[in-house]
């Protein structure tokens, strides 16, 4: 029975155990549900703020984003628009300038027009007057042909002279006076001819020489390098002589070292190679080595340094006077004339001088300005070429021949000391630049008196070969001559005449520079004796 309770009371226990446990899960159960329903209603709540916020965000992010990007559109904006302001404003100063040039260009217009009608007047003016002087001319020939025969009746009739006799006689007379008319006539024309073309001349040479300015230098044969101390001149002497000897091979200039104190001179003829050989000393000096073998380097170092200074000097003078298209093969030829002198003038400069010259000139008379500086830079080309028979003039036109230079370059380049004819005004125009530019003080150099006594002779014996000339007189040089003719046998239209025939044969026999003026002097001496 014990055994049954015990069983009983274990059964009862394990059935209060197991409500007990049913209860409680089901109270877990819905205490759980309860308290899962609470926290899932809260993390809603908060996502939802979350989410809220994060929208808020996001439109305060997209906000910032639109106003950033509205900022940097507005600035891009008036950019474009300061870009734009800008740009019309040029465009109206230059429509403005257009304007200008343009009302300029009409005002010029309406001068040269109104120039023309006073012209066309003043031409219309003219054939009237013209018109008048025939119609005068014409009475006065039907008057003169009525004299002429009243005269040949009166002949006839007083001297008993044959009609044919008096016609000639007549027409003798009228010759010699209408020969002596025609001769002051000519006078006259020629002497207003001389005034115009004098003035222009004149006014084209002042213009051209005022706008360029002129250096004269004077070089020579020698070139002095000065060195630091004597003690140099020793090792430039080398022992026994053997560098001074070895720089005169390499160099083929003379090397002077004498007592001067602190100088060595260099003696050569060609100022290129003096030149090069001044340059290879002071390279020699500042590296203080000087023996045979620094010799040679030197002088290549020296070479190529000139070399460049050449091309430079070239291609510097052709930029100066704006001459485009020059051969290559020229251009080391023109920077030559940097070392070469011509009657004491650095020849580079003289060939500019003309250069300029002849361009200004051209311009002045409407000629071609880029021919003429072309000409004038290349004139005296031929003193840098290799020595020829021919004059320097035709030497340089033959070498530039090769590159098909313009014909009215070439015939300037020959002509412009007379040894061919000129073909063209600009020929003219590179000469007397040429005269121009040499006829500085000092500028021919050294004339002897026998050479400057023999070209007077000459003068003097020109005149003298006209009949009529008494005596000859070269004055300034050579720049004038005096003939005194016989006043019984020259009259003063024949003197006019003659002063032309003399200048002519001048201008054909005779070698001078610039122009020679020829003066007539006719006398008539009236002489009586009291007793």
């Amino acid at each position: 029975m014990k055994m049954e309770v015990d069983l009983m009371g274990i059964v009862i226990n394990l059935f209060l155990i197991v409500v007990a446990s049913l209860f409680f899960f089901v109270a877990g159960f819905f205490v759980g549900r309860y308290f899962l329903e609470r926290i899932g209603t809260t993390k809603v709540l908060e996502a939802e703020e979350r989410a809220v916020q994060i929208v808020q965000e996001a439109q305060k992010e997209a906000n910032e984003y639109k106003e950033l990007k509205v900022s940097e559109v507005n600035q891009e904006w008036k950019k474009k628009r300061r870009e734009f302001d800008q740009e019309v404003l040029i465009k109206n100063n230059k429509y403005t300038q257009l304007q200008k040039q343009i009302q300029q260009k009409e005002a010029q217009l309406k001068k040269q027009s109104q120039d023309v009608k006073d012209t066309e007047r003043k031409l219309q003016d003219q054939r009237k007057e013209i018109d008048q002087i025939t119609d005068s001319v014409k009475l006065r020939s039907v008057e003169l042909e009525r004299i002429i025969v009243e005269q040949n009746q009166r002949l006839e009739s007083i001297s008993n002279l044959q009609a044919e006799e008096a016609r000639q006689m007549l027409i003798d007379n009228m010759v010699t006076k209408a020969r002596e008319e025609a001769t002051e006539t000519i006078h006259q024309i020629h002497e207003e001819a001389e005034q115009k073309a004098g003035r222009l001349a004149e006014k084209t040479l002042l213009t051209a020489i005022q706008r360029i300015s002129f250096e004269q230098t004077t070089e020579n044969a020698l070139s002095v390098v000065h060195i630091q101390s004597d003690e140099l001149k020793g090792r430039i002497i080398g022992r026994e002589g053997r560098n001074i000897k070895a720089f005169e091979n390499a160099t083929g200039v003379d090397i002077i070292v004498d007592d001067t104190p602190e100088v060595v001179i260099l003696s050569c003829f060609d100022p290129l190679r003096r030149e090069l050989a001044k340059l290879t000393l002071q390279k020699l000096l500042v590296d203080g080595i000087i023996h045979p073998v620094a010799i040679e380097k030197a002088y290549g170092d020296a070479k190529k340094e000139i070399d460049d200074v050449i091309v430079s000097a070239g291609e510097e003078a052709l930029s100066s006077l704006q001459i485009t298209d020059m051969p290559a093969e020229v251009i080391p030829l023109i920077g030559k004339m940097k070392f070469y002198t011509v009657y004491g003038q650095n020849l580079l400069q003289h060939s500019r001088e003309v250069a300029m010259l002849s361009g200004l000139m051209a311009a002045e008379l409407k000629l071609d300005a880029r021919l003429a500086k072309r000409a004038g830079l290349l004139h005296d080309i031929g003193l840098v070429l290799p020595e020829s028979d021919d004059p320097h003039a035709v030497t340089g036109m033959t070498f530039m021949k090769k590159f098909n230079e313009s014909p009215l370059v070439l015939n300037s380049i020959a002509a412009h000391h007379g040894d061919v004819d000129k073909e063209s005004p600009l020929a003219d125009l590179v000469e007397a630049a040429n005269t121009i530019s040499l006829s500085r003080p000092g500028a021919r150099g050294a004339v002897t008196a026998d050479g400057n006594v023999k070209r007077l002779e000459s003068l003097e014996e020109i005149a003298k070969g006209f009949p009529g000339v008494l005596k000859t007189y070269a004055l300034q040089a050579g720049r004038e001559i005096r003939v005194i003719v016989e006043g019984d046998n020259v009259s003063d239209s024949q003197a006019d005449v003659l002063a032309h025939d003399i200048a002519h044969k001048i201008e054909s026999e005779a070698q001078y520079p610039g122009q020679i003026k020829v003066s007539i002097i006719r006398e008539k001496r009236s002489i009586a004796y009291a007793k």
